[in-house]
């Protein structure tokens, strides 16, 4: 029988592969050795000091405690304050209008935005680029001039 023949090649990787096995066993080592498993509720605790920071130590109850109210506290949105009426009423200009189909457009002369107008909300025929005040509602497709009347 023949003596099997091992190349310089293969002993090199037969060394590199017991290297790793040993450093992933030491590093288990290492790992169960630091491991927080089996401390305390008590040692893991850490507490944040009126500064942000973090300690092992609690804070002292009776040390900066001050009284707040409870009415103070906002959760949510503030309450909000009656809507005043004249703040509902806009003026605009009337930049197109279909008397055919009964629809058109107002400029808001304030934030300049495009308001959509229908026959059936207005109280006073109107005619393109008549000055107009106007209320809006919130329609199915964006909001609605209601109301419109010339100024």
């Amino acid at each position: 029988m023949s003596k099997s023949k091992q190349t310089s090649n293969k002993k090199d990787r037969e060394k590199q592969k017991q290297s790793k096995k040993q450093d992933k066993a030491l590093r288990k080592e290492q790992r169960s050795a630091n491991s927080d498993k089996g401390k305390s509720l008590e040692e893991m605790m850490v507490y944040v000091d009126e500064f942000g920071r973090l300690t092992s130590t609690p804070p002292d109850p009776a040390r900066n405690r001050s009284n707040i109210s409870a009415d103070d506290i906002q959760i949510s949105t503030p309450k909000q304050k009656p809507i005043d009426p004249a703040d509902l009423i806009r003026k605009g200009s009337v930049t197109f209008f279909d008397q055919s189909k009964g629809y058109g457009f107002i400029r808001d002369l304030d934030s300049q935005e495009s308001i959509f107008v229908h026959i059936s909300g207005m109280i006073e025929q109107v005619g393109e680029n008549d000055k107009v005040t106007f209320e809006v509602e919130r329609g199915p497709k964006g909001l609605v001039a209601v109301k419109v009347k010339i100024a």
